[in-house]
């Protein structure tokens, strides 16, 4: 995949209208065995004013399955099936940096470890994330290309 498309998918990834652009959610490199992201922790946080563990979950679950999406190349679709999160810590402040680690990459499931960290290196969630990928069924553009056509991601 070149650069160009790398970029594009990354943007339609956080785009206007997207939960990832509501968080904040923004990719810094991406590949199919690790992406990495950041996320203020203002304005997604819960009633004591710690980062929110749900927050933790849908900036691990969105770098999980971009990077999913890409170990599985176009034309295939991938749907996280099952996330679990152990938060370590609070962060009150700044934002704080996911790492998605590829642990399994097969043809029909692909399983991430997403490491969150505080702005001082500290963890403050780990979670996994495992994706089911499917073979884009012919005639069905609810599979996900429809959203990259549409953006000018790919071509028809």
């Amino acid at each position: 995949m070149d650069q160009e498309m790398l970029d594009r998918i990354m943007a339609v990834t956080t785009a206007e209208g997207t939960l990832a652009h509501a968080m904040g959610i923004k990719i810094l490199s991406a590949s199919g065995t690790e992406v990495v992201a950041t996320m203020p922790v203002a304005g997604n946080v819960q009633p004591y004013g710690l980062l929110h563990g749900g927050a933790s979950c849908v900036l691990a679950e969105t770098i999980g399955s971009l990077a999913a999406a890409l170990h599985a190349g176009l034309g295939r679709v991938v749907v996280g099936i099952e996330i679990s999160a152990t938060h370590h810590r609070g962060a009150r402040d700044g934002e704080v940096t996911a790492v998605a680690t590829l642990a399994h990459g097969g043809q029909t499931l692909a399983t991430y470890e997403i490491v969150i960290t505080d702005m001082t290196g500290q963890r403050v969630c780990t979670a996994r994330l495992t994706c089911l990928i499917r073979d884009q069924v012919p005639g069905r553009e609810a599979n996900g290309l429809d959203t990259l056509r549409e953006r000018g991601v790919i071509s028809s």
